[in-house]
């Protein structure tokens, strides 16, 4: 299976309390949680329909996996009209949880890897069929990237600077090209990047 990544971030790299409640995510006293929420048109709904019509399993931090089973696992198809794609695919799919801490998943089909899990991921990624798909993730989606694990990155960028909360990217650390494989921008100017790990970056000769 492929590995891909799929982030939703402001303009300044927010990632922390993109979804549909205000409350979503309090930690370190953010306050604008829900700034994502209806913010794409038809075609970035289409698009995330079909992102995950890709997946063949879910490999998630263990805040995300939280997040989803405390919304999507406890959802029907009447409830989210528009989303089936989405909610069938996250209830039928299998789920591997990157934890050291949960040893309860709430929900089937639910496997935690708490040991070595690079090498659990490349036994992923071996098996033939969809992609194995991060959805959010941060902390984890760092840590693939910096292990070269990604094979494509997903960002759908809202227009919105945030000026507070977690981001995707911290400050300093690893750099790392990226090869743009599909750019798209909605009617309501979110847009949608689709890249390639590239190795490290060429910078000038001093």
């Amino acid at each position: 299976m492929k590995l891909t990544t799929m982030t939703q971030v402001s303009v300044d790299g927010v990632m922390q309390g993109n979804g549909h409640a205000s409350d979503e995510d309090r930690r370190n006293g953010f306050q604008r949680g829900g700034w994502a929420r209806g913010k794409g048109d038809n075609e970035t709904h289409a698009f995330t329909n079909q992102t995950y019509q890709r997946a063949g399993a879910f490999l998630l931090g263990r805040r995300t996996y939280e997040l989803f089973a405390g919304s999507w696992g406890s959802l029907t198809a009447e409830e989210v009209p528009g989303w089936e794609p989405v909610l069938r695919s996250l209830n039928t799919q299998p789920k591997y949880v990157a934890s050291t801490t949960l040893t309860d998943p709430a929900r089937p089909g639910t496997t935690v890897r708490s040991g070595d899990l690079g090498t659990a991921i490349a036994d992923l990624k071996a098996k033939p069929g969809g992609e194995l798909q991060v959805h959010g993730s941060g902390a984890l989606t760092r840590w693939l990237l910096e292990n070269e694990l990604v094979d494509e990155l997903t960002l759908i960028v809202v227009p919105v600077i945030l000026g507070q909360g977690a981001r995707l990217f911290p400050e300093t650390g690893p750099d790392l090209a990226l090869d743009l494989i599909e750019s798209r921008v909605d009617s309501k100017g979110v847009t949608i990047q689709v890249y390639r790990p590239a190795g490290r970056p060429r910078y000038p000769a001093a």
